[in-house]
């Protein structure tokens, strides 16, 4: 079902009459179009636990858009963890403190309720979907205090061991051989899902030698692996690292999409009466803002539907904006005045889906992974469609 596009309800079809735009409501089907996207969209939880000094803040902000651990609003849920959200953001940091306190006996108990309690809830949003463990590598061993969190963790959700700072995997024991630090970790922390060396952000040695970022793909590609179903199209959107991810899912939302479209075309249309496919494009258009984490609101979806339809009277698939879409598709042409058949149809949405993933690839690519505004946006698609 992840996948799946959900339409706006049938009654936010416009009935094909002599005049169809009498009955179509432009504001309604924005608004269903944002509501179905966000529900589908959905939220994650994550739980990132270390010592103090791991550098969870630094992988969190190398993760996820926005800085989202120095921007993001912080509540505590227990005494040694707090909440971190951020509004147009679908995920949930829960940042666990104190694993260096003498009596880690109490944090863990404290910590043991509170997974308890998520996981008994029946609202699976309300649930911790994955919890990452940080041990920084500098250190050279994994504390007690990690085995127990690893062992209390993986009786409720997948836990990944991500390890910080990565500088220098060889480690001498005290017999004077080399092991790995990676696989002593592994050896020693047998519940955990997997173990990933990263190293979140370029760092410089004295002698002027660079260390670029390591494993970022890595871990997000694993944490996609082992959160719910559920979950991974909001994981998807929140985070920077993989910006592939968010085009191979948004272009699945384009396949379903030109296929409603053309089912609504089996039946070839008059092109005057084309409104009848908006509700799909502007639903498609919402849940890939979705997927690539733009904040989706009113304002946002209409500045887009108005970038495609160009100031068109209003109507999304005028015969300006259309025209200029078909000029693209080899083999159609111009059939203002003639009919939209299944084909056509779905060829438009196909092509309207593609330039707008396109758009916002390229621009989020040149942004470092963070999202761009609305003007930066409808700059570019209206540049796409070579329209002033």
């Amino acid at each position: 079902m992840q996948n799946q596009l959900v339409l706006p309800q049938q009654n936010y079809y416009p009935t094909l009459t002599n005049n169809p735009m009498e009955n179509f409501d432009l504001n309604s089907v924005v608004t269903e179009a944002i509501k179905e996207a966000l529900k589908e969209r959905g939220h994650v939880n994550i739980l990132i636990a270390g010592r103090t000094g791991v550098g969870k803040s630094t992988l969190i902000n190398s993760v996820f858009q926005g800085n989202f651990a120095t921007t993001g609003q912080g509540r505590p849920v227990t005494q040694h963890t707090r909440e971190i959200k951020k509004e147009g953001v679908p995920l949930s940091i829960f940042d666990t403190r104190g694993l260096e306190m003498a009596d880690f006996s109490e944090t863990l108990e404290e910590l043991r309720q509170f997974v308890i309690n998520k996981s008994n809830s029946s609202d699976s949003k309300e649930h911790i979907h994955v919890a990452w463990i940080c041990i920084a590598e500098d250190l050279r061993r994994v504390e007690p205090a990690e085995e127990e969190l690893v062992k209390l963790f993986s009786s409720y959700m997948s836990v990944i061991v991500v390890i910080t700072k990565a500088r220098q995997d060889k480690v001498h024991d005290s017999d004077g051989q080399v092991k790995s630090f990676h696989q002593i970790v592994q050896s020693q922390l047998p519940l955990a899902k997997n173990v990933i060396r990263v190293r979140a952000i370029q760092e410089e040695l004295d002698e002027g030698h660079i260390l670029p970022p390591i494993g970022l793909h890595d871990l997000v590609k694993l944490t996609m692996e082992v959160v719910p179903e559920g979950t991974q199209r909001a994981f998807v959107a929140a985070q920077k690292v993989d910006l592939e991810l968010k085009r191979r899912k948004s272009r699945k939302i384009v396949l379903a999409a030109a296929a409603a479209a053309g089912s609504v075309g089996v039946s070839p249309i008059p092109f005057s009466d084309a409104v009848a496919i908006v509700p799909i494009q502007v639903g498609m258009l919402a849940v890939i803002s979705a997927t690539f984490g733009l904040t989706l609101d009113q304002s946002f979806l209409v500045t887009i539907v108005g970038a495609f339809a160009a100031g068109v009277g209003g109507t999304f698939v005028g015969r300006a904006i259309v025209s200029n879409i078909l000029k693209m598709i080899p083999g159609v042409g111009s059939i203002a005045g003639g009919a939209i058949s299944a084909t056509t149809a779905a060829t438009i949405t196909t092509t309207l889906g593609e330039i707008y993933i396109n758009v916002l690839y390229s621009l989020f690519a040149n942004n470092n992974g963070e999202p761009p505004s609305q003007e930066e946006i409808s700059v570019a698609i209206k540049k796409q469609l070579a329209l002033p």
